[in-house]
């Protein structure tokens, strides 16, 4: 299993134990990824750490003094 973590801008756009799909966009130098449809993002992460699976679960929300937090599993 592997989780990954992506930020919301508001609550009530995605629900725990919800089974999300998510699109690849490629930086020069890194990779990031969206819940679609454009709901929450992920932060860059290096090639080796590319995902494999595009769905996953998500499996936590949190708010942040920053904003709202996804936690993704992805059965990889």
């Amino acid at each position: 299993m592997r989780k990954m973590e992506f930020k919301m801008e508001r609550p009530g756009i995605i629900e725990v134990g919800e089974n999300v799909t998510v699109t690849e966009g490629e930086l020069p130098t890194s990779w990031y990824y969206t819940i679609d449809p454009s709901r929450a993002m992920s932060g860059n992460y290096e090639f080796r750490e590319r995902l494999k699976m595009r769905e996953g679960t998500v499996t936590n929300i949190e708010e942040r003094p920053r904003g709202y937090y996804v936690t993704v599993e992805f059965t990889e």
